[in-house]
């Protein structure tokens, strides 16, 4: 079966409404307000309508109220992009009910990472709609300058391309240069999805971006087996991880570069670490998902983004 194209939205222009969704946990509402402040900052209009604040036990609403949030704000054509306020848990609970073709006649940019890799994965494999692992209202957007990278999220939304990636504290663990069009996000989510409808399925020869927070060596390991045995780790033809943050034992070892290491050593190209995008310690960097990038492994490690991931 041919895969349908990759639809993209449009770029972001100062003045552009961003709707504000809850797709995962709740959360307080001076936590909007912070996001709101910043986006104005940025050159946006902050919008969002009052189911933002529902709440039904540990999440922000039912599935039913959020995914009908969700779509509304798609569908409205005031709307450039959606940001989720947080992640937590959640989100998976909404994709038995959203509408992928209507996703798809007025495609826009999902940002976020974490509980949201649940809808960013099932917008780029199955949608077929480009998405941004990027930063949320929540202790990203909301603080500031402190919480994100604002060059790579700018460049991004704005749609450029030729984006040269090199963040401090990327390394190569297997040299070596390979491209592909980028799928993936947090790993506990990525994995929690196969057996299911919404599997994530990137295509042979895509590079996948894996990472995680908290999650102790053996979990690691687990994961990384599982999508090896999915036959998902083959299809790669490069593989980049995130900081890994909280993922090494208490002692130190085994860490989680030794799970990382041994990836790489049975892995079809190269593989970088290190990338700080999603639970980061700091600035949370921007990677555009379901776009190709080339990943150069050398002396001097980048991700550079060939493909815009908005028009």
């Amino acid at each position: 079966m041919t895969p349908l194209p990759m639809l993209r939205g449009r770029a972001l222009a100062p003045g552009d409404a961003v709707a504000l969704v809850a797709p995962a946990s709740p959360f307080a509402p001076e936590i909007v307000e912070a996001g709101r402040v910043e986006l104005a900052r940025l050159g946006y209009t902050a919008v969002h309508d009052d189911s933002l604040f529902a709440r039904d036990g540990y999440v922000a609403g039912t599935p039913e109220v959020r995914a009908e949030a969700f779509m509304r704000a798609w569908r409205d054509p005031r709307v450039a992009a959606l940001v989720a306020v947080r992640g937590g848990y959640g989100s998976v609970q909404m994709l038995p009910h959203l509408d992928a073709d209507a996703l798809r006649r007025s495609p826009k940019l999902l940002v976020g990472y974490s509980d949201l890799t649940a809808l960013t994965a099932w917008l780029t494999c199955h949608a077929r709609i480009t998405a941004l692992h990027g930063p949320m209202v929540d202790q990203r957007l909301g603080a500031g300058p402190a919480g994100y990278d604002e060059a790579s999220f700018r460049r991004l939304v704005a749609g450029e391309t030729d984006v040269v990636l090199a963040p401090p504290g990327l390394r190569t663990v297997r040299p070596g240069e390979a491209a592909g069009s980028l799928y993936g996000g947090t790993l506990t989510q990525l994995t929690a999805s196969l057996g299911t409808p919404y599997r994530f399925d990137p295509p042979d020869g895509s590079v996948l971006f894996l990472e995680d927070v908290n999650e102790r060596p053996y979990r690691l390991d687990r994961m990384l087996t599982q999508l090896d045995q999915a036959g998902i780790l083959a299809r790669a033809s490069a593989l980049v991880f995130g900081e890994m943050r909280g993922c090494d034992e208490p002692g130190g070892r085994p860490a989680a570069a030794d799970v990382i290491g041994a990836v790489a050593a049975r892995a079809r190209g190269p593989v970088l670490t290190g990338f700080p995008s999603g639970h980061t310690t700091g600035p949370c960097w921007s990677l555009p998902l379901g776009v190709r990038v080339r990943v150069a492994a050398g002396a001097r490690p980048a991700v550079v983004v060939e493909e815009a991931v908005v028009d």
